[in-house]
């Protein structure tokens, strides 16, 4: 059997292409931009922007309609009570609404659509017998779409920001624990916090891209990233585990508030990372492993 194909019906001359095509280099093929500009033209990409967008709007018009409120009602002062102090705030409060499971979405989608697509279309085989090698196949898309959920993950607070400082003006971060932080720090408290986010994502991300390469439904692999990630979130809920739950990525995810203290705490943010880091890895390194031994057919 073919190690590219095990199509009978496959090109058989494609190997020795690979020695005889002058001017055939494996690092060339398949390069970022064109990977990129046939993911930016998806309909998926363009419905999934305008949903991010289409966020800080609706989140405008909620507190628009439903006024402020002072506290949670036990006396406390929340991160939403703060949200219409300033642009800041507005942008913290979104990524804080959005950062459990919106955000998610996104991140499955872009890894987890992108094998699979090929391979639903029919397209995959053609693209390993052009000849791609599987890991430069694999490592363009998986670089294009670790891209396009980072910009996912910028869009969102850029847009609240913008839309939060033309309705509620430009100033200094209110924090729920009093005090507050000036404008321009504040700025660098959010970069940082997205920045984790983005960092504790990483585990959806390999979850829908390992799927991806095991499965020829995409749908399939972007639910089942998002499942096991619900699943996630409910094991961490579940105290009866004790300190088992620091070893879930979901129990460091909301670990990027430490950002907005009047103090800046690196320790949750670290940990988070290094636990989500280690998880995404193994099972990138699983996805490539098994997509270097898998039987094309489609």
């Amino acid at each position: 059997m073919s190690p590219l194909l095990d199509n009978p019906t496959a090109p058989t001359a494609a190997p020795a292409a690979v020695d005889s095509a002058p001017g055939y280099r494996p690092g060339r093929t398949l390069p970022l931009r064109v990977e990129a500009l046939r993911q930016w033209k998806r309909r998926r990409t363009l419905i999934m922007g305008g949903i991010l967008v289409a966020l800080p709007f609706v989140l405008l018009i909620a507190f628009a309609i439903g006024g402020d409120s002072d506290s949670d009602g036990r006396g406390r002062i929340t991160l939403m009570d703060t949200a219409t102090a300033s642009g800041a705030n507005f942008a913290a409060t979104c990524l804080f609404v959005s950062a459990g499971f919106l955000l998610v979405i996104p991140v499955a989608l872009f890894c987890g659509d992108t094998v699979a697509s090929e391979a639903s279309w029919s397209s995959l085989r053609y693209l390993l017998a052009a000849p791609v090698p599987r890991s430069r196949l694999l490592a363009s898309k998986l670089a294009v779409a670790l891209g396009f959920s980072a910009a996912a993950m910028v869009l969102l607070p850029l847009v609240a920001l913008a839309v939060g400082t033309v309705a509620y003006g430009w100033g200094p971060l209110q924090l729920p624990t009093g005090g507050s932080v000036p404008a321009g720090d504040a700025l660098l408290r959010i970069a940082v916090a997205v920045a984790f986010v983005f960092a504790s994502q990483l585990v959806t991300a390999g979850l829908a891209f390992w799927l991806s390469t095991r499965t020829d439904a995409p749908l399939g692999a972007v639910g089942g990233a998002v499942g096991l990630t619900i699943v996630g979130n409910v094991l961490d809920a579940v105290t009866a585990l004790g300190d088992w739950r620091e070893y879930l990525p979901a129990h460091w995810q909301f670990a990027w508030i430490d950002a907005l203290q009047p103090q800046l705490e690196w320790g949750g943010m670290v940990k988070g990372t290094a636990i989500s880091l280690t998880y995404a890895l193994v099972l990138f390194a699983l996805a490539f492993r098994g997509f270097a031994r898998k039987d094309i057919v489609s």
